[in-house]
């Protein structure tokens, strides 16, 4: 999955599946996720989000079903 480079102290870059409605999410530190059954306003919301990683922890994170690559 192609991810986006984006601006934040705890993600490095971001990817979205609308067909499998998967996100992919690479962390500074290294580690990569994809979480599943995400809606599209989801991916949206923390791409337009001045804040990537307090929208993640407010909406992502313990919400979705994840797996680490």
């Amino acid at each position: 999955m192609e991810r986006t480079s984006v601006v934040s102290t705890d993600i490095q870059s971001i990817g979205y599946d609308a067909d499998a409605k998967m996100l992919e999410i690479e962390f500074i530190r290294g580690a990569v996720y994809q979480y599943s059954n995400v809606p599209l306003g989801i991916y949206e919301g923390i791409m337009m989000s001045d804040s990537k990683g307090k929208y993640f922890h407010a909406n992502i994170k313990n919400a979705y079903s994840y797996m680490k690559l």
